[in-house]
């Protein structure tokens, strides 16, 4: 009788964390976040951050992509005077190839632009 009465409580405990992780998983899903493992806990950890402040702060935008045969992560500024910003998978900056006073960043990767392949979007503001 006691198991009767336990199966129940424990159904519902383990429905409410199904229901978390997708709650979860929706509200990335909806703030543009994939959920894919190999995007460096340093990125995730940006997006989170930014996500969390009112109004978000920059970058506007996280694009992967392929760059001198590396995964690379481009964190897009909100405006022209800002540079954008290239990490590596450690979040090393690496350059940025465009933004600045100039618009063509600060010349560490000029040939970012036809060198790079773009992968994917990781992250979009979208209050931008």
């Amino acid at each position: 009788m006691l198991i009767l009465l336990a199966f129940p409580l424990f159904s519902a405990t383990e429905c409410g964390k199904k229901k978390n992780k997708e709650a979860i998983k929706d509200e990335q899903s909806q703030n543009g976040v994939n959920g894919n493992d190999s995007i460096p806990v340093c990125v995730k950890q940006f997006i989170d951050s930014a996500m969390k402040e009112k109004p978000p702060v920059p970058p506007v935008q996280v694009d992967e992509y392929i760059y001198n045969g590396k995964k690379v992560f481009l964190f897009t500024a909100p405006c022209c005077d800002f540079f954008n910003t290239v990490y590596d998978e450690n979040c090393k900056m690496i350059c940025s190839p465009t933004g600045g006073i100039t618009g063509k960043g600060d010349g560490k990767c000029e040939d970012f632009s036809t060198k790079a392949k773009h992968i994917k979007l990781i992250w979009k503001n979208k209050e931008q």
